[in-house]
């Protein structure tokens, strides 16, 4: 009996270590890759399908699911009926839980037979539904692999700055960068509405010189940039699109530096002493005016301003006499009490170590925006009880092709390296409670340099992706750089955006068609960087302004309106090859784009290469005088110019409509390259 026993025990554990095995063998799913990558993860064996059911747990969650089955009919073609009631195997189930661990934003996801999404709040399961996109866009089928996440930010606000002053940013950009940020659940648009270029590129006149308020204002008829501007009601339907992404739009007003435009309008409320982008905060006419340009966007019982924060600028002011500083001090403190009377919380630009004064600044409940630790000290202004947003100019700054700051950011040192723990040269603890979370930007700083709002999205795009990682996962990123940059790049920017213009795999061909007939649509808006698009042309004699090719955002000239040339339009800046299609003639037709040049080649040979230009500034004291006087009755006029800006002559191609030309166009092909 004893020996029967143990044969039978002996069996028994030969199983167990089998099965044991068999779990040990098993393929665990492992971390999903996610931007930003989640904070936890508990894999499991398999894959789940979506039913495609949508069970709603709670009313409050109407909208995320509508939201849900929008973009997942966007992105994958296929419905997601909303329900209420039992649960089935595949079903997407949204529910409200209260849980401090959670707080306002994160979310547990917990894909078994069902996908369970849990939050706290709304946003919470918002985030949860683009975290399940992004996952199902990654795989084929758009089934999920098993497994829990709790994924918690650990910053609460994580943003980007965009200057609309210097440059004109198109509403449609504006409306699809809400929808990208909120896709990597980055919370914060910080909209930069007024801004003015640099004197020395204008001839030295203030008069000339470019400037712009970009809203529609009625308190002062005639305020509004001429070369594009929002009216209310398309800013008001942007914030509440925003909005419903979970993103919050900061509109800001920038004064008492920065403000040519305002000076412009009204002379004599500009500094004769400081020059006439400074606001004189010595003239009573100054705050008249600023107040009445404030009560006009958050005034009244339906504002134009909607969220609960405006910024109010207040940043780079002279600093060079002590009464100067106090009234700089005076005026921040006067604004941030004002737009608080109208039930809005301020958020400024750090600049109170600079304008270091006796003048008390209202602290409790500001926001401050920390760029130039110069500027503002982030020790000293967190003891002043300030709450900070890290945007460190020398980590995070973009100044499209201007030679200085970021072309484009070094988005492996701060993945690798940053948080918005990192300020500056101050390195603050992890989750430090006076650090709101991390931003960046770009500045529009040298206007007219040709650069396009493709230009800046292409810059946008790669470092909203890692602040999205940097602001959210924090330091405890897993994947190495490499593997994050290379699958990065494969995501959708949002559903149903593409203002990078990607059509199909780098090396392929994405479009071709034997003939083009005047006037057709084709079915592709654009192609972006880096492309080649090459067609056959038997030419016949075209009228100025004959058109090629025409998207929403571009124009492709057979013959320019002015010269007859083939050429391109964008962002209010043409440029032309110096060619012109030959009448009688056929010829193939090349023209390729990259972020820095378009090239025409002709029969295969390069004919042209429009690259950065560099216009340089002529100014009196850069002439140079080397010949002795008096020895020749001539002197000619030579310069030394110091100053430059790098003229863009870049193109995103156009594609969607076909112009109305004469010509034969045959054998069109667009390579992704």
């Amino acid at each position: 009996m004893t020996n029967l026993f143990s044969s039978k025990k002996i069996l028994a554990l030969a199983a167990c270590c089998m099965l044991s095995a068999g779990a040990l063998w098993a393929d665990i799913n492992p971390k999903p890759f996610v931007v930003p990558e989640l904070k936890t993860w508990s894999g499991a064996e398999g894959q789940t399908a979506l039913s495609g059911r949508i069970v709603v747990k709670n009313a409050k969650l109407k909208a995320v699911a509508a939201a849900l089955a929008a973009d997942y009919k966007e992105m994958f073609g296929k419905e997601l009926t909303i329900v209420n009631g039992a649960t089935k195997g595949g079903d997407v189930v949204l529910s409200l839980k209260k849980d401090k661990a959670l707080g306002d934003e994160g979310y547990t996801m917990n894909v078994g037979s069902a996908v369970e999404i849990t939050a706290a709040t709304e946003r919470g399961a918002f985030w949860a539904t683009r975290t399940l996109l992004q996952i199902a866009e990654q795989h084929k089928d758009g089934n999920l692999p098993k497994g829990k996440t709790t994924d918690v930010p650990e910053y609460k606000l994580r943003g980007f700055m965009i200057d609309c002053g210097r440059k004109f940013i198109p509403m449609s950009y504006l409306r699809d960068l809400a929808k990208i940020m909120a896709y990597y659940k980055m919370n914060t648009l910080q909209v930069h509405l007024n801004d003015n270029g640099f004197r020395q590129y204008f001839g030295g006149d203030w008069n000339k010189t470019q400037a712009a308020f970009r809203l529609e204002c009625d308190t002062y008829p005639g305020l509004t940039a001429k070369d594009g501007s929002y009216s209310k009601q398309e800013f008001i339907d942007f914030q509440k699109l925003a909005e419903q992404n979970g993103v919050e739009v900061i509109p800001e007003i920038d004064a008492p530096a920065h403000s040519l435009a305002f000076t412009q309008y009204k002379n004599e409320i500009g500094s004769k002493e400081y020059g006439m982008d400074h606001l004189d905060l010595f003239n009573p006419e100054t705050y008249k005016f600023m107040d009445g340009l404030w009560k006009e966007y958050i005034g009244g019982k339906n504002p134009v301003f909607i969220g609960k924060r405006v910024h109010i600028g207040t940043d780079e002011y002279s600093n060079a006499k002590k009464d100067v500083v106090e009234k700089f001090r005076e005026f921040t403190d006067h604004y941030i009490k004002y737009v608080e009377s109208f039930g809005k919380q301020a958020v400024v630009w750090g600049a109170l170590t600079h304008a270091n004064g006796d003048t008390k600044v209202k602290n409790k409940g500001v926001l401050m925006d920390i760029w130039y630790n110069g500027y503002a000290d982030p020790v000293e202004m967190k003891k002043q009880g300030y709450k900070l947003v890290s945007i460190p100019d020398g980590l995070v700054y973009i100044v499209p092709a201007a030679g200085y700051y970021y072309d484009y950011l070094n988005c492996q040192y701060l993945y690798e390296h940053w948080t918005p723990a990192v300020i500056g040269n101050k390195t603050f603890e992890e989750n430090d409670p006076m650090i709101e979370g991390g931003m960046f930007a770009v500045w529009n700083d040298h206007a007219g340099n040709g650069i396009s709002t493709k230009d800046v999205h292409h810059r946008v795009y790669p470092a909203l992706q890692t602040l999205a990682v940097k602001c959210w996962t924090g330091k405890e990123t897993k994947l190495p750089y490499a593997e994050f940059d290379s699958k990065r790049a494969e995501l959708s920017e949002a559903p149903g955006v593409n203002e990078l213009g990607r059509l199909g795999k780098p090396g392929s061909v994405v479009l071709e068609k034997a003939t083009v007939n005047a006037g057709e649509t084709l079915n592709a808006e654009e192609i972006g960087y880096n492309y080649a698009v090459t067609f056959t042309i038997d030419g016949k004699q075209e009228a100025n302004g004959t058109e090629l090719f025409r998207s929403a955002n571009a124009v492709v000239y057979l013959a320019d309106p002015d010269q007859g040339k083939l050429g391109f339009e964008r962002d209010g800046y043409r440029n032309l090859f110096n060619y012109r299609i030959p009448a009688g003639e056929k010829h193939t037709i090349t023209i390729e784009g990259t972020n820095k040049m378009t090239r025409l080649l002709v029969d295969g040979a390069v004919k042209e290469e429009l690259g950065p230009k560099t216009l340089y500034v002529m100014r009196e004291q850069d002439r140079a005088h080397y010949q002795v006087k008096g020895t020749y009755t001539y002197e000619p006029v030579v310069y030394q110019p110091t100053d430059q800006i790098y003229y863009q002559r870049t193109l995103v191609f156009p594609l969607r409509k076909a112009g109305n030309f004469k010509s034969a166009i045959t054998n069109l092909k667009v390579e992704a390259k």
